[in-house]
């Protein structure tokens, strides 16, 4: 089968459901309540009697990493979800399933946990990144997009977190409590758009409860999930979320993870045996386990292939280009005079954040900072030089590897993992100090671990050396003790603490060319229960005072024709595990954009921000570029943008406030353990509009590099209550570009609690400088009709609005009888 680029060859299916109902038949009950956990962090059970091996499932919302949380294991990091949803390219999406089905295959990997489909409901979301829009229908229909381009190549996808799964704190307990129209028409709908669309071939259920019902025992798992939407597939848990036995075996999920012990393991078999769990559902899981085995080949059959390789870096590139939302330009962008020279700004500038954190974690390959990039792709010409200006990032690293040396003499930390009783288990050279352990055999039986290397300064000054993890932080430096910590872990969310925990550390004074000797130990100290180890032996260079650094900046900003200035948010702000307490930017990064904007009229800045940030110099620039985490072709794919080889083709897919006060919702804080979603169904640009106040940029907004018109506008009723909507686009720019058309419905005098407006439909057009083109964009009768205990349909008029944004003073409507 081709797609675009890229060529997927499945092998045809091992069997059929006769097959596997034969595979049941054979099995006993100890067998089959067996399969329903996990053996280890990430991998099924396997059972040769059958032809059935292992599964290995693998976070992927952003990259596949695969069973290993290490840096010798590289993955290809791609552009963020958000990032990607900005490019509103089905398409696209398609392109990036399949590269993310290129690297599942390459790991051994399966099943695949993502696309993420909770939505935007407040922009102080720590996992924002990692979800695409605060709109359902946009969601659903790039996450169905992007899973059939990964199991087209025969590794399933399994959309997460079912559901209303929308913010970090107190995630694991919070009661969200959401009326039924709204659960269905808003959280529940871009999952029924990916299962009924795209037959996802697995879902996970979330920590959170709805309504008093925690995920893993919701009847939501059964109906609509299974009932209406006919959903084939595996109903996995989040890692950890399982907290029963019998009323989470009696809901439709079908595999407890992680494995090697979670509750069913230890008292499935028991409840079946006493009747609290009938075994005909034992047996309906099972062949939900086998399904998924035969669709990925895992069952009597070889793992699919992928024959026919692609550039995926190439692919990467393109589509982070793509998403880049260009919201301010007077004209200075592209960069059209090759003998400049150019200014880059910024801590982001030479280490930016690709990703984000938490659970879409990977260590990539070879990424490429936008200075890097803006460097090697520069016009013959032109002089690109940068400045630091400030350091946002505060946060302990890893130790440079170029300046330390392991007693095996190789440019490493020396590890050493000690178990309970004092013993070595392994002793190996590490080549990053962030170390994370779940599930492996190792890491279960670390009690200690030590860290040895020795350090060679390069220049002179104050050199931070630390240590992050729950428990006792201690550092020698020399044979002397400098350091004796201990961090509890309090009311850590756990992937927290294994990534984020408290930073102890100590300033030291180096000269250049001075050698110390580091000795870190950590000594794990967490609850009984708490999976997974995680401790950070870090490291912070010497620093110049913040007052220089900017006036450095400001000095070469004056001296340069052009400034571009990159700012961003850090690990430790946006995240999985904790939501924003705020949408500024750390440190004094809004400082150095206003000094830098009075220094040189020519100032781009440059977002690198997985969520909506407040910019009050937004109107102070000559150019405000949204870059979003891009993935590691990040530089190349800037530079694209800058020196307009590509154009910034993205949108936005959620919309950015000038200020957190203005945000119509916004708090993710539960009050005595529940949240309550007292908006109903007007999230985003819904919320905005009913509230009648306008953002700093509304959904769907983005400049892009050349003008369109719309005409010839029509809507035609078709049978079975769609509609069909034709747009003539044209291209009245100089340039090739490209637009997306936004269809909204408004109903006229409704009986029933509907938003503002919403969106229906849209259509991405790429078209050359005067180039015209006839779009036609269905609109489902889902997107009329309204849910009220079953959905329905509400006859009379609806407004129809076609648009470049969510902000329609200026679309062109029309009106359509239902």
């Amino acid at each position: 089968m081709v797609y675009g680029e890229i060529r997927c060859y499945v092998l045809p299916m091992a069997g059929n459901e006769k097959d596997i109902r034969a595979h049941l038949a054979t099995l006993s009950l100890e067998e089959k309540v067996l399969l329903l956990s996990g053996e280890d962090a990430w991998s099924t059970y396997a059972l040769p009697s059958i032809g059935l091996r292992k599964m290995l499932l693998s976070d992927g919302p952003s990259g596949v990493r695969g069973a290993k949380w290490d840096e010798r294991y590289k993955s290809l990091t791609l552009p963020s979800a958000t990032c990607v949803a900005a490019t509103w390219d089905e398409n696209s999406l398609h392109t990036l399933g399949a590269v993310s089905a290129d690297e599942a295959r390459s790991k051994g990997v399966d099943v695949v946990l993502g696309p993420t489909i909770n939505l935007h409901r407040s922009p102080l979301g720590g996992r924002h990144f990692e979800a695409y829009s605060e709109d359902p229908y946009l969601s659903g229909k790039l996450a169905a997009a992007y899973i059939r381009g990964l199991q087209s190549c025969g590794v399933a996808a399994c959309p997460k977190h079912f559901v209303a799964n929308d913010s970090e704190n107190e995630r694991m307990t919070v009661d969200i409590q959401v009326d039924s129209q709204t659960l269905h028409e808003v959280y529940l709908a871009p999952f029924e758009i990916a299962v009924r669309e795209a037959r996802a071939w697995a879902i996970m259920a979330a920590y959170n409860r709805v309504n008093g019902v925690t995920g893993t025992e919701s009847g939501l798992l059964n109906d609509p999930l299974r009932t209406e939407w006919e959903f084939d597939g595996v109903a996995v848990s989040d890692w950890v979320a399982v907290r029963s036995v019998n009323a989470s075996a009696n809901a439709s999920l079908d595999l407890a993870m992680p494995g090697h012990e979670t509750p069913w393991s230890t008292g499935l078999l028991a409840a079946v045996r006493a009747g609290d769990v009938p075994e005909d559902a034992i047996d309906e899981k099972v062949l939900h386990i086998l399904t998924l085995a035969q669709r990925v080949g895992a069952l009597a059959g070889e793992a699919n292939q992928i024959v026919g390789q692609v550039d995926n870096r190439s692919e990467i590139r393109r589509i982070a280009a793509d998403g880049f939302v260009l919201v301010e330009n007077n004209g200075v962008l592209p960069l059209a005079n090759a003998k400049t020279k150019v200014a880059v700004i910024g801590s982001h500038a030479f280490d930016a954040r690709i990703g984000g954190g938490g659970s879409a974690t990977t260590n990539p390959y070879s990424p490429v900072s936008p200075l890097a990039g803006l460097i090697a792709n520069a016009p013959e010409g032109l002089e690109v030089v940068g400045a630091v200006g400030h350091h946002a990032i505060h946060e302990m690293t890893n130790l440079p590897l170029e300046q330390i040396e392991s007693p095996t003499g190789k440019p490493a930390i020396q590890v050493t993992w000690v178990d309970q009783q004092g013993a070595d288990l392994l002793t190996e050279d590490r080549f990053a100090g962030l170390l994370i352990g779940m599930s492996e055999p190792v890491a279960d039986a670390t009690k200690k671990i030590l860290g040895t290397a020795k350090f060679t300064a390069k220049e002179q000054g104050s050199h931070r050396f630390g240590l992050s993890g729950i428990g006792t932080n201690r550092l020698k430096i020399d044979g002397a003790l400098v350091l004796d910590a201990h961090t509890p872990i309090g009311e850590m969310d756990a992937l927290e603490a294994l990534i984020a925990a408290p930073e102890k550390y100590v300033d030291v004074d180096l000269l250049p060319g001075q050698t110390i000797l580091l000795e870190y130990e950590y000594i794990r100290d967490v609850p009984i229960g708490f999976d997974g180890i995680g401790v950070l032996f870090g490291y912070r260079a010497p620093r110049p005072s913040a007052e220089m650094l900017i006036q450095q900046a400001v000095d070469l900003a004056a001296d340069s024709d052009i400034a571009i200035v990159v700012v961003g948010t850090t690990a430790h702000v946006e995240s999985e595990g904790y939501d924003r307490s705020s949408m500024r930017l750390p440190g004094r990064q809004d400082e150095l954009v206003n000094e830098i904007a009075k220094a040189n009229r020519n100032t781009i800045v440059v977002v690198n921000a997985g969520s909506p940030v407040e910019m009050p110099w937004r109107n102070d620039v000559a150019a405000l570029l949204l870059t979003w985490f891009p993935g590691e072709e990040y530089g190349n794919a800037l530079a694209d943008v800058v020196y307009g080889s590509r154009e910034p083709g993205g949108r936005l897919p959620t919309t950015w406030g000038a200020n957190l006060a203005d945000v119509p919702v916004s708090n993710t804080q539960p009050i005595d353990g529940a949240l309550k979603y007292s908006e109903g169904l007007d999230i985003g640009y819904r919320a905005w509009a009913k509230v009648a106040t306008k953002p700093a940029y509304p959904f769907g907004f983005g400049l892009g590099y050349s003008t369109f018109e719309y005409d010839q506008i029509s809507a035609t009723k078709l049978t079975g209550g769609s509609v069909l909507v034709e747009v003539n686009i044209r291209n009245t720019g100089p340039r090739d570009g490209s637009d997306v058309v936004q269809v909204y419905l408004r109903r006229l005098d409704s009986s029933v609690k509907r938003p503002h407006y919403w969106l229906a439909g849209f259509a991405k057009a790429r078209l050359k400088s005067g180039q015209s083109q006839r779009l036609e964009i269905v609109l489902d009768v889902r997107r009329f009709e309204h849910y009220a205990d079953g959905w329905a349909l509400e006859p009379g008029a609806f407004e129809i609005f076609v648009s470049n944004s969510s902000d329609l003073a200026k679309a062109h409507s029309m009106t359509v009888e239902i």
